[in-house]
């Protein structure tokens, strides 16, 4: 253990230092702000001050859920406008699906659909969702999400960014 500790110390730091980026490379906090303040009061108005979102992986490379995830982060904090993550689909408003639908989560995901109560949106986050992306339709895949199960709005981008995932949220509350 301590041969490890000095090769530690006799190494020293082999990483590069990390670059600061400014405000404006970063985004600007008051944009993000704005933005949330304006799902908030769409929220408000047809959900009474909470909706809730239910993600299904249905066979992405998770580049998507990353994004995703990141919503709920110190940073973005979605859930401070009023977005909940739910566990169950009898629980959510809305169907946050990434990837191409593959063959094995295909009966899964018509069963969350299903299971998920009406008026329900159906999401199709990512480039892979909106059109099978570089996988497509094959003997392993049914391809974008709209061949399973029908599709009220799709976000693109691989992965999109948390901002443009909010933005695309707001577009659907909108309609």
């Amino acid at each position: 253990m301590l041969r490890l500790f000095k090769k530690i110390l006799a190494t020293g730091i082999v990483t590069e230092p990390v670059k600061r980026r400014s405000r404006t490379e970063h985004g600007n906090d008051n944009e993000l702000e704005q933005l949330g303040m304006e799902i908030k009061r769409h929220i408000d108005r047809r959900f009474a001050g909470s909706i809730a979102i239910r993600e299904v992986d249905a066979g992405s490379c998770n580049g998507c859920e990353l994004e995703i995830h990141a919503l709920n982060n110190p940073y973005y904090d979605i859930e401070r406008f009023g977005i909940h993550f739910v566990a169950s689909p009898r629980h959510a408003d809305v169907l946050l699906v990434t990837g191409p639908v593959s063959r094995h989560m295909q009966t899964a995901l018509l069963r969350t659909y299903q299971a998920t109560p009406d008026p329900k949106w159906v999401v199709a986050v990512g480039d892979c969702a909106a059109c099978g992306g570089e996988f497509g339709e094959s003997y392993a895949s049914c391809g974008a999400v709209a061949n399973v199960i029908p599709v009220d709005m799709t976000i693109p981008g691989c992965p999109p960014t948390p901002e443009v995932l909010m933005k695309g949220l707001l577009g659907l509350m909108k309609r």
